[in-house]
């Protein structure tokens, strides 16, 4: 029996595992100042074999109420997406962005909700494939043609009722935003600025070392465990922006042995869709003041 696939795998090791039977990886590059920038530089080069996967097109799904910026996929849309990669029920997938892992993260967490257990995180994305001078190919590979396979959400993501209803019961909510837009002093994306009240702050950059890996294991338990206070994590949401780099945190929880917290898919954006939601801003706590 092979061993389990881990959380994030190490550049080498992926190098190591290219073109063989069972491997599918995801070339997830994006950028929200330019959606097409990814996609040109898939084009340009990425990891032999690697398919691409666009944040909107198939990471996303159309807007439904609460959904936010990125609305979490319809099950059957990203069934079909699996299939077109090559995605079998036991495909080893390695997802990998840009170098920090936050769109990777989100393909990640929706193989992860939907039951799929074998699938990483390259750990330093393509800034450290390259780094390390890995081959680099420019061919597309063609579509994976297996069948679709039935999918479900089996860990589907909260909504803001969900969210409320966790935070009235001593759940934890962390946000990943960076610590000006939680304050709200800064909101660059979208048209309210704040955070959800009783929301506390972790900005994804902090599961992070200086060159863009991910923390060891144990410094980002000893780090959560110390923001759980003693919760179990499955009583931990995380959110964001859009439901993106709330997955960077999903990811290091599980990569520190904390796996089972939940993600507010609609996050910031899709709370304050609903202008009578209660609006914090200010510390942490949210006790600065309310905007609304």
């Amino acid at each position: 029996m092979s061993a389990p696939w881990p959380v994030l795998l190490a550049p080498e090791a992926l190098h190591a595992q290219v073109g063989t039977p069972g491997l599918v990886v995801v070339d997830c590059r994006y950028a929200l100042s330019d959606p097409a920038a990814g996609e040109r530089a898939y084009a340009q080069g990425h990891v032999p074999g690697a398919h691409y996967a666009h944040l909107h097109r198939d990471l996303s799904g159309p807007h439904r109420p609460g959904g936010g910026r990125h609305p979490w996929p319809d099950a059957e849309a990203f069934a079909r997406r699996l299939a077109d990669w090559g995605v079998e029920a036991t495909s080893r997938v390695v997802a990998y962005d840009g170098g920090d892992g936050g769109f990777a993260a989100r393909l990640w967490y929706l193989l992860r909700a939907a039951g799929h257990r074998e699938v990483a995180v390259l750990d330093g994305g393509w800034a450290a494939w390259r780094g390390l001078g890995l081959p680099v190919s420019t061919d597309a590979p063609a579509p994976g043609r297996v069948p679709i396979r039935p999918l479900s959400w089996r860990m589907p993501p909260l909504d803001a009722a969900d969210v409320r209803a966790h935070l009235d019961t001593g759940g934890l909510l962390i946000d990943a935003r960076a610590p000006e837009r939680f304050r709200g002093e800064v909101e660059p994306l979208d048209p309210v600025a704040g955070h959800v009240p009783g929301a506390v702050n972790r900005p994804h950059a902090a599961n992070l070392t200086d060159d863009g890996r991910f923390k060891p294991a144990a410094a980002l338990r000893r780090e959560f465990e110390a923001l759980l206070d003693g919760r179990d994590p499955e009583r931990v949401a995380t959110m964001c922006g859009s439901g993106v780099y709330a997955c960077h945190h999903l990811l290091a929880m599980a990569h520190a042995g904390l796996d089972g917290a939940r993600l507010y898919a609609g996050s910031w954006s899709g709370w304050i869709e609903d202008p009578t939601r209660p609006v914090a801003v200010g510390d942490e706590a949210g006790t600065t003041g309310l905007s609304r």
